[in-house]
């Protein structure tokens, strides 16, 4: 039996965008299309707004040009959007596939605040801020000085708490972690790391210490354990059986019920041998279940996510 799945993450717009004769329902260079998509059984998938170094310096346009591929090549073959509770509600009455929209890096949004409410306006619900390195928003894991946030970025981060945009540290500099956690703290306002694996088990950077991991949990907060196959696993190639190690790391510092997964589908060129497009999660679930019991991967699959979406997301009650 096919359990709902949630993927935190994935890059099929910025590949859409770059490619227009890409369709969306059934194009095998995307790793993440509709008929995949349904056939591993994912019920709402996150789409990343990452712009594409091959665009050219980041701007708000780019970010409104990848809404307007969600808008007119996506949604319209059936795709429900996820902005609100309510939303999420209708999603898992129905047979529709969701889509949930998050800004992969605040590069494009210029400094400019006004733009993170257009954002929100347009349905973008989740923001990355950074990718590896630095904006003017803050550094990014791979930025060598390792700084935190600016002036500017603070105030990034609380109109985002304001507004009720979840924030993401997958990329971000480990200063700027920590600087997060205590505004996140205060604020009351968990975050999530939608696509990073344990650095106990795979020493790569843009992977989670064990006290990240811990801040995450204490603060309610949801890390996607990722498919980037050298996230995974260090030296030759990685299968999906490699990712155990990470979810038993995270599940013994407490996170069992953190723990979700965001596979950075079409963001990568090399994938796990097994786990090689969203086609493939009900191979990956059937597998889960073979050593772990059926509420705990019920929990990883959907549950989790669900519910820090139903605790986060905006409603209209």
């Amino acid at each position: 039996m096919t359990r709902p799945i949630i993927d935190f993450h994935c890059d099929a717009l910025s590949k859409l965008l770059l490619d227009p004769k890409l369709d969306f329902s059934k194009d095998r260079r995307l790793d993440v299309n509709l008929r995949r998509l349904k056939k591993g059984g994912v019920k709402l998938q996150t789409f990343a707004i990452f712009l594409s170094q091959r665009l050219g310096p980041p701007k708000m346009e780019h970010i409104l040009g990848q809404i307007d591929v969600y808008q007119e090549r996506v949604q319209p073959l059936g795709v429900l959007p996820v902005q609100s509770v309510e939303d999420l509600d209708a999603l898992e009455q129905g047979e529709a596939v969701g889509g949930l929209l998050s800004l992969e890096g605040a590069d494009g949004l210029e400094g400019n605040l006004h733009y993170v409410r257009v954002c929100y306006e347009k349905g973008v619900r989740l923001l990355g801020l950074t990718w590896n390195y630095a904006n003017w928003a803050a550094d990014g894991i791979m930025e060598p000085r390792n700084g935190g946030f600016t002036p500017a970025g603070l105030e990034l981060v609380r109109l985002c708490h304001e507004l009720g945009i979840i924030l993401d540290v997958s990329h971000l500099s480990v200063k700027g972690f920590w600087e997060l956690q205590q505004l996140a703290e205060e604020a009351g306002k968990p975050f999530i790391a939608s696509h990073s694996n344990a650095y106990e088990v795979c020493p790569h950077a843009r992977n989670l210490r064990d006290d990240q991991i811990q801040a995450i949990i204490k603060l309610g907060g949801r890390i996607g354990v990722t498919f980037v196959p050298w996230f995974v696993k260090e030296g030759r190639s990685a299968s999906s059986k490699d990712l155990l190690p990470h979810i038993e790391r995270i599940c013994s510092l407490g996170g069992g019920a953190n723990l979700m997964f965001g596979s950075d589908f079409d963001g990568i060129e090399t994938h796990l041998t097994d786990l090689r497009h969203s086609g493939h999660y009900a191979n990956w679930q059937e597998s889960l279940l073979k050593y772990y019991p059926e509420e705990l991967v019920r929990g990883w699959l959907y549950d989790n996510a669900a519910a820090f979406l139903r605790a986060w997301l905006p409603s209209h009650k």
